[in-house]
C-alpha cells in the first residue's frame, strides 16, 4: 500500500484488535473497531490474566506427544481432542503434532523469545490505559514433586539455549508455602520466577477500549463482519444487516474466527479454537499473586473479587457448549495443592476459545492484499502478545516497516 491509510478497521474487539487499533491511533491514523459481540467478548475475558515471557512458550511441545493419543483423548486429560471426524481440526491436528518436535519447537521458541523480550515495554506505551498492570512479586510455581519440577527446569534449559532468560531460584515445600500460605501439603517443592506481571483481563481490555474512544475511535458492537473485500482503491467491510463500510485498509483480529475472512486474502494457515475453561474461587486467605501448576497445566490469579482459576486446552467446534468434565477436572488437579478453597461454591464457569495455529506462532502483517491484514492465532498469549503484535501491525500499516520478528510471524508461510 504506497498512500498512508487514513481510516483503518479493525475486526474485532479483544485484546490484540483493541492494541492494534490503539497503536494505529499513535500513528494518526482513524480508527473503526467492529465486533459481533462487544468488548472482551471472547477469550480475552475468562483468561488467567498472565505478563508472563518466562512462561510464554510454544504451545506444540514434545511432552504432549510423549502423554500418547490414548491420554488426549481423555476428558480429564490437561489437553483434550473429543473423538470427531471433523476435516478441518484432523487437518489442524496433523500439522500440530508435526511441531511437536525438539527441533520444530526450539525453532519456534527463536522466535517467542524475540517477542517476549518487547511484550512488557509494548505494555509501557500504552500510557492512557487506566487500568494498571501488576509486578507478580513472587510469581510462583508449584509442584507434588521433584521429578515434576525437573520438566518445568528442563523447559527452562531449552529457553535458554534459544535466546531466552529466565530468572528462577528453586524453593522447597516449606520456602513455597512460606511465600505463600493457601498452599496445601500436596506441594513439595516450587520455583520463583521474577520480572513477571498480571493482570485483570477483562477490565484491562475494557480500559483499553475506553481509551481508544478517548482518542476518537469508533467501537460498534453486535456488528458481524461477513466479507473483507479489497476494491483496489480501498477495502469494503461487508456487515451483516447494514450497508457496507469503506476503509483504506482493514486488520483481521477476530480470533479463533479469522479464517473465514482472510481465507479468501491467501492466508491458508488453519486457526483451531484451543477452548480453555476458568472458574473463579474464594480461597479462606487469598493468595497476593498468581500461582502456576505446571503438571496439572492450571493457572491461578487473584483478581480483586475472586481467584480465578483456569486452564485445559480443548481442541474442539468454538460454538461447542461448556463441558462440566473439563471444570471438574481443573477441580480435581488442584484442589490437593490449594487449602482453604470451597470449591463447590465457584462462580463464573466459563469456556472460551483461544486461537491456534498448527506450527504456535501467531500469524500477524499483510495478506496477499497489501491492504488487508491479520492478527491472531496468538493460543494462550493474546494477553500478554497483544500490545506488542499492534505495535509490529501498526508500524507495518503505516511505514512499511517489517522487522525480523513480523517476518516469522508472516500470515502467509
Amino acid at each position: 500500500m504506497r498512500n498512508r491509510p487514513q481510516h483503518v478497521v479493525v475486526v474485532g474487539a479483544g485484546m490484540v484488535g483493541l492494541s492494534t487499533a490503539w497503536f494505529l491511533q499513535r500513528e494518526g491514523v482513524q480508527v473503526t473497531v467492529l465486533d459481533r459481540e462487544g468488548v472482551a467478548a471472547g477469550s480475552s475475558w475468562g483468561n488467567a490474566g498472565w505478563l508472563a515471557p518466562a512462561l510464554t512458550l510454544p504451545l506444540p511441545e514434545p511432552s504432549i506427544l510423549t502423554a500418547g493419543v490414548r491420554a488426549a483423548l481423555k476428558p480429564a486429560s490437561p489437553v483434550y481432542v473429543p473423538l470427531t471426524l471433523d476435516p478441518r481440526l484432523l487437518r489442524f491436528l496433523v500439522g500440530f503434532a508435526r511441531h511437536c518436535t525438539p527441533a520444530r519447537w526450539g525453532r519456534a521458541m527463536s522466535v517467542f523469545s524475540l517477542a517476549n523480550r518487547e511484550a512488557l515495554d509494548a505494555f509501557a506505551d500504552l500510557h492512557d490505559v487506566a487500568e494498571p498492570t501488576r509486578p507478580a512479586d513472587p510469581f510462583l510455581t508449584a509442584f507434588a514433586s521433584e521429578p515434576d519440577r525437573d520438566v518445568l527446569l528442563g523447559e527452562f534449559a531449552q529457553v535458554a539455549e534459544h535466546g531466552g532468560t529466565v530468572d528462577a531460584e528453586l524453593l522447597t515445600g516449606d520456602e513455597v508455602r512460606a511465600l505463600e500460605p493457601a498452599l496445601a501439603d500436596g506441594v513439595t517443592c516450587g520455583v520463583l520466577l521474577r520480572g513477571q506481571r498480571f493482570v485483570n483481563p477483562g477490565r484491562f481490555v475494557h480500559a483499553l477500549a475506553d481509551a481508544v474512544r478517548r482518542r476518537g475511535g469508533d467501537i460498534v458492537v453486535g456488528a458481524a463482519v461477513e466479507d473483507v473485500v479489497d476494491r483496489g482503491w480501498g477495502v469494503e467491510v461487508q456487515v451483516a444487516g447494514d450497508e457496507p463500510m469503506a476503509a483504506d485498509a482493514a486488520v483481521i483480529a477476530n480470533g479463533t474466527w479469522i479464517g473465514s475472512l482472510a481465507w479468501r486474502h491467501g492466508v491458508r494457515a488453519v486457526v483451531q479454537a484451543g477452548r480453555g475453561y476458568s472458574f473463579t474461587v474464594q480461597p479462606e486467605q487469598m493468595p497476593r499473586n498468581p500461582v502456576y501448576f505446571p503438571t496439572q497445566r492450571v493457572a491461578c490469579t487473584p483478581l480483586g473479587d475472586g481467584f480465578r482459576v483456569a486452564g485445559m486446552m480443548e481442541f474442539r467446534r468454538a460454538d461447542a457448549p461448556l463441558d462440566p468434565r473439563r471444570i471438574h477436572a481443573i477441580v480435581d488437579a488442584v484442589a490437593p495443592m490449594l487449602r482453604g478453597v470451597d470449591w463447590e461454591a465457584r462462580t463464573d464457569e466459563w469456556v472460551g476459545s483461544r486461537p491456534c495455529t498448527a506450527d504456535g506462532l501467531p500469524i500477524v502483517g499483510r495478506t496477499r492484499s497489501p491492504r488487508v491484514h491479520v492478527a491472531g492465532g496468538h493460543g494462550m498469549w493474546g494477553m500478554a502478545l497483544g500490545p506488542l503484535t499492534g505495535r509490529l501491525l501498526a508500524a507495518q500499516i503505516v511505514r512499511d516497516e517489517t522487522p525480523a520478528l513480523l517476518r516469522h510471524l508472516n500470515p502467509l508461510r
